[in-house]
């Protein structure tokens, strides 16, 4: 029986579909492993986020349920964007739940967080590491000389930012 090979988390062994995109080839494999690992990041991101939605209890229910609903569609909207800029420059967006589960940089999430503090702590912590994540990945977009997908992770890392900001506004 032959051994299944394990998805790519990276993408790098995937050669990348023909376009008429004029940014030098290893430019776009580049970039598109770079995204592929945002991409892994922020689907988890996403998962964590509505792991909290869908579990927070305590006085502050209503508030954060609804928070954390808002977060994650933010979320979906970038996710979007990361895999079509991926897609466009040639990649393949690996975004299957094992892939993410192999290729995500995050912590598992705490399974047993039940208190709006706990699922807060837990939120602040993970998108500090993928507003960091994404602001390096700015950088090296920018080095790269793709100032599209570095216009990209700007967005995004805006929307980062003023979520950890309402997450940590919950903790004072």
């Amino acid at each position: 029986m032959a051994k299944k090979s394990k998805p790519s988390a990276s993408g790098s062994s995937r050669a990348l579909h023909p376009t008429r995109n004029d940014l030098n080839a290893a430019i776009r494999a580049k970039m598109t492993n770079l995204l592929n690992r945002q991409l892994a990041d922020t689907l988890d991101l996403a998962l964590q986020t509505k792991q909290a939605h869908w579990n927070v209890k305590g006085p502050s229910f209503i508030a954060l349920h609804e928070l954390f609903d808002q977060l994650n569609d933010e979320l979906e909207d970038h996710i979007d964007e990361i895999a079509e800029r991926c897609t466009a420059l040639g990649g393949t967006a690996l975004g299957t739940a094992r892939v993410v589960a192999q290729a995500s940089s995050l912590p598992e999430y705490p399974l047993d967080a039940v208190a709006g503090e706990t699922h807060l702590k837990a939120l602040v912590a993970r998108y500090s590491a993928v507003a960091a994540s994404t602001r390096a990945s700015i950088d090296t977009a920018s080095d790269a000389k793709d100032a599209d997908t570095a216009d990209l992770f700007t967005g995004i890392s805006r929307t980062l930012d003023k979520s950890l900001w309402f997450l940590e506004s919950h903790l004072l």
